[in-house]
């Protein structure tokens, strides 16, 4: 095997050293394999830091593909079939906002974002994305908002909408039905299964959701075949704290049912997003550290002849030095400003070119828009075992768009296009719409019975159906009737009991009941000690993958901190959006694996709405279903703990959400009354609800009822 050629250091003793070295990993690789080769450098550097030696400690890698070409999967589809589709998608797409911006100024959407991904979602979609059948819960697919467009345009290649509801973008209640912005279940139940806008909240459901899909194993409630987890996302998204804020969680669990693909296009809407950096060795770095299986797919196929030409390692050397900022300039530019700009720092570089034209460097494409690499890398990510997968892609923003804002600033804002724009968009991918109809726009779909549409059809038929699609085959739960209340019911007798001691009872009874005891899940954001929970630990488990590898300190103790494989509590950290996520998995299991599953969450009030609304607004739209516990509520009772923490505003603020229903119980028979009429409405009748209950720490004794 043999290796990249890479820049020599300075100084060329050191150099001499290098070849020793790559002879000893080439000798490896023949010998071993590079398994064992890898682990051989990995030994040598433990060596040099337990010297205490500076060894670098490799965190990303050279700016190339990580896939060699000779270990690219072969690409399993018709190559020029799926370009023709892609491309009619890609007019759609960009149609559709075009005509809705042409109706209605200012009513907005976004081309640039799917006109960079479209390679991305076309190759996942024609052969990776299985739809849920009677035998199989289907993949999960959490599509980047701001590429809609391009969803709704392939799902109108598949004859599910029609052309009404792409004149009708952005427009849901317009006469004879419209399509949301973005993906909201509430107002699409049937196509829509995950919101992800706002950005940052897609990415981490995805993690927690992977997980519960893990739970739900590990409990008996889900057998078979696992699903996969995809996350589409923008580079410029990964700012969001809450993108990357739980990335170790997916690693430490070994979520290898998780993949990620981070759309490279180096843009956000005001200008790039590292421009005087790397965002993808960037990325790679936090992913690395954290443990995640790491992807690249940089370079399109017409570099790998350059790269195996290069015997300097000028050409890997010049990629390395070219910043995010110069690679936006580039895809602007015409190929003579590449040739002179880019390969023209050194003489040897300008020789490797020479056999092309300036139209041929312009056209030199990066890995996320090369089907055959992007292919391989999914292929490599759905075999990839024990890691989760994140795959780096690099795009251009506004691919395809030439001169009305292609790889420009201003791509993300644009919404028309004039005539000459749209007739080289239609020449460059090779749309059959005749010189009379192109200013009007008009949408493009090949014949029912045609080649194009035969093909579209049967590779979604092979993977199960299509996608996206929501489906709520739920059976209604058999919860318990008042009978179960009673204890709650006639008072506290001569105790005095807060709401949040009474709840904890109820909770626990809950959990013993026969008929939805299983169905129970308790979440906790690293408080069940201080809400009196902590009793449930050993009954119930702390769910673990691993098990507990440990005798914990408090054994002896009647309440210690018991971790199981089966464990029915999940006992989040210190992290109230990472419990949020559980609480969105926990309460869509009726859609998204066709079982009624029970959540409560459990948390201090202060730390809900007012640090993760974003996320409970989001439960709202996903039409959550279960119980939000906000303890210690109101403004009296944590006073002595600052202002931050008095909490006279939880319970407002829930109100703006329609479908949360709000309460502030004083007694725990009200509790117990309200959540009974709860399990009823939502898992009996099964109305698209979700509660939110104030807990005190106050105590009421009899003389009060």
């Amino acid at each position: 095997m043999e290796l990249r050629v890479l820049p020599e250091p300075e100084g060329s003793q050191d150099g001499k050293w290098l070849e020793s070295l790559e002879s000893v990993v080439e000798h490896a690789l023949r010998t071993h394999g590079p398994e064992r080769t890898a682990g051989f450098l990995r030994t040598l550097t433990e060596r040099l830091h337990a010297q205490g030696m500076e060894a670098p400690r490799v965190v990303s890698t050279p700016y190339v593909n990580t896939i060699p070409t000779a270990k690219q999967a072969p690409f399993a589809g018709d190559l020029e079939m799926e370009r023709r589709l892609k491309s009619y998608a890609r007019w759609n797409a960009m149609a559709m906002v075009v005509n809705a911006n042409r109706a209605h100024s200012g009513l907005g959407g976004h081309i640039s974002t799917y006109a960079s991904a479209a390679t991305l979602y076309e190759v996942g979609f024609n052969h990776f994305f299985r739809a849920r059948t009677p035998e199989f819960t289907g993949d999960m697919i959490y599509f980047q908002g701001h590429a809609t467009p391009g969803i709704y345009a392939r799902a109108f290649l598949e004859r599910r909408i029609d052309e009404r509801h792409l004149q009708n973008f952005r427009q849901e209640l317009a006469e004879g039905g419209g399509l949301s912005s973005y993906p909201h279940p509430y107002l699409m139940p049937e196509f829509w299964q995950f919101p992800t806008v706002s950005m940052g909240l897609g990415p981490l459901l995805s993690i927690y959701q992977a997980r519960f899909n893990r739970y739900l194993h590990a409990r008996g409630f889900v057998v078979g075949e696992e699903p996969k987890v995809w996350a589409f996302i923008g580079d410029g998204e990964t700012d969001e704290p809450e993108t990357l804020g739980s990335l170790t969680l997916a690693s430490r669990e070994n979520l290898d049912n998780l993949i990620w693909v981070i759309n490279c296009n180096l843009q956000r809407l005001d200008g790039p997003v590292r421009g005087n950096g790397k965002i993808i060795q960037e990325l790679e770095a936090s992913f690395q550290g954290a443990g995640w299986n790491v992807i690249k797919v940089i370079w399109g196929g017409d570099w790998d002849k350059l790269l195996a030409a290069d015997k300097t390692g000028l050409l890997l050397k010049r990629m390395e030095e070219a910043v995010d900022g110069d690679y936006q300039k580039y895809s602007v530019e015409p190929g003579s400003y590449t040739r002179k700009h880019f390969f023209g720092k050194y003489p040897e570089l300008l020789k490797l070119v020479n056999h092309l034209t300036d139209e041929q460097i312009h056209k030199l494409l990066r890995g996320g828009h090369d089907s055959r690499k992007v292919y391989a890398a999914y292929q490599a990510a759905v075999e990839h075992k024990g890691k989760p997968t994140v795959i780096l892609a690099k795009t251009v923003k506004g691919y395809g768009l030439g001169e009305a804002g292609e790889g420009r600033n201003i791509t993300h804002q644009q919404k028309r296009l004039n005539e000459k724009e749209l007739r080289e968009f239609r020449a460059r991918f090779g749309i059959p719409i005749s010189d009379e109809e192109i200013a009007e726009t008009p949408f493009f779909r090949p014949a029912a019975n045609s080649s194009e549409t035969k093909y579209l059809l049967e590779r979604r038929q092979k993977l199960g159906g299509f996608l996206p699609q929501r489906i709520v085959s739920a059976k209604p739960l058999e919860v318990p009737d008042t009978n179960f209340y009673t204890e709650f019911l006639k008072g506290s007798g001569r105790f005095e009991v807060s709401t949040t001691m009474g709840f904890v009872r109820l909770l626990s009874l809950l959990t013993r009941n026969k008929t939805i005891g299983r169905q129970i899940v308790p979440i906790i954001p690293d408080e069940a000690r201080t809400f009196g929970l902590d009793a449930l630990f050993r009954e119930l488990g702390i769910y673990s993958p691993k098990g507990q590898l440990y005798e914990p300190v408090d054994i002896k103790s009647l309440l210690y901190y018991h971790e199981a494989k089966d464990g029915q509590i999940l006992e989040e950290g210190i992290t109230e959006a990472g419990s949020m996520a559980s609480f969105i998995a926990a309460g869509t299991s009726y859609a998204s694996h066709g079982r009624y599953l029970i959540p409560f969450y459990i948390y201090y009030s202060m730390f809900g709405f007012q640090r993760i609304g974003d996320l409970m607004w989001l439960a709202g739209d996903i039409k959550a279903k279960g119980f939000l516990l906000g303890a210690t509520s109101g403004r009296t009772t944590l006073n002595g703990e600052g202002l931050q923490h008095q909490d006279g505003h939880s319970l407002i603020l829930s109100s703006t959400i329609p479908n949360l229903a709000t309460y502030d119980p004083a007694f725990t028979y009200e509790m117990a009354v309200i959540i009974a009429e709860g399990m009823r409405r939502m898992y009996v009748e099964g109305e698209d609800l979700f509660y939110y209950l104030t807990r005190h720490e106050i105590k009421y004794d009899e003389k009060y009822l």
